[in-house]
């Protein structure tokens, strides 16, 4: 734009872009303010992933799924290719998205990434089992009250 005798408006709006509004400074909400009232692919993309922070305040899956719906057509006419991407990964994605709308947003992932973290860790203390039934042992021994399978011969 600079080379066209235009001055440099991006300069110095990378974080006005990235981080939500409540959070912005003074400064940053003024150089916002200016960007808004271009027409460019970065404000467009801005304005996509601003309008997207509605979804997650529906409560209804079947509201939730149609303004889903509605995000990916328009992102997908709108000529950016990253929020394309962004859209068709939601679009692939979409029945478990709206999965967590179901469940009454009462699902964390904080659960099952530490369930994943035992296993892997398990996993990599039984390096040398040979048998995968000695592998899933050792996570039933590991992950404790889950139920354990039925032996030929008892130990104890």
């Amino acid at each position: 734009m600079q080379a066209d005798g235009y001055e440099p408006v991006l300069k110095h709006s990378r974080w006005c872009l990235l981080k939500r509004l409540q959070h912005l400074t003074d400064k940053q909400t003024v150089k916002l303010s200016e960007l808004l009232k271009y027409n460019l692919r970065s404000v467009r993309a801005y304005l996509l992933k601003e309008d997207f922070q509605r979804f997650w305040e529906y409560v209804s899956p079947g509201w939730a799924a149609k303004f889903l719906d509605q995000w990916c057509t328009r992102t997908m006419r709108s000529k950016i290719e990253p929020m394309k991407k962004v859209a068709r990964t939601l679009r692939t994605h979409r029945e478990l998205i709206l999965n967590w709308f179901r469940a009454k947003g009462t699902i964390s992932a904080g659960i099952v990434e530490g369930l994943n973290n035992k296993v892997k860790l398990t996993t990599r203390k039984s390096y040398g089992f040979r048998t995968y039934e000695a592998i899933e042992t050792a996570l039933y021994h590991n992950l404790g009250t889950l139920p354990e399978p039925e032996f030929t011969h008892r130990y104890w």
